[in-house]
């Protein structure tokens, strides 16, 4: 399975994203908002980092910086790894796993078209193993296919 599918799998909504100047405390009421944890930093159309609320607990909080008097370009993950829409899902997960992230952008050339998390990928890889269980029982059953 690839990245695009997943992503037509996702609710089809706006790219959510902040710009380097937001305060942490607006990122932070985004997240929040949405229930997500990462949010793309983009300035105009040019992505330019990440900030999740792991970003924000070990790069502000740990280090004394206060949400209301911080700014995203300050705690955001940057330079950004992109995966491309024809990634596999086992090359994402190997990015994620070796680089410690938790979402992954996907661009086109420079074009975002959203992000994934690992929750969106192990979601697809379950979804796999449950058609190919079913599958199987039914082959052993000798039900149709």
């Amino acid at each position: 399975m690839k990245v695009q599918q997943i992503l037509d799998r996702k609710l089809k909504s706006e790219i959510l994203a902040v710009s380097p100047d937001t305060s942490v405390y607006s990122a932070l009421e985004a997240l929040e908002k949405h229930n997500i944890g990462a949010l793309l930093v983009m300035e105009g159309d040019k992505l330019v980092g990440i900030f999740s609320e792991r970003d924000y607990a070990r790069r502000g909080i740990l280090k004394g910086k206060f949400s209301r008097d911080s700014f995203v370009k300050d705690l955001m993950t940057s330079p950004v790894f992109t995966v491309s829409p024809q990634a596999k899902i086992e090359e994402c997960l190997t990015i994620m796993t070796e680089k410690h992230f938790r979402h992954l952008p996907v661009v086109d050339g420079e074009k975002v078209l959203g992000m994934i998390s690992s929750t969106d990928l192990f979601r697809s890889i379950l979804s796999q193993y449950q058609n190919l269980v079913s599958s199987l029982e039914g082959y052993i059953s000798g039900r149709p296919m």
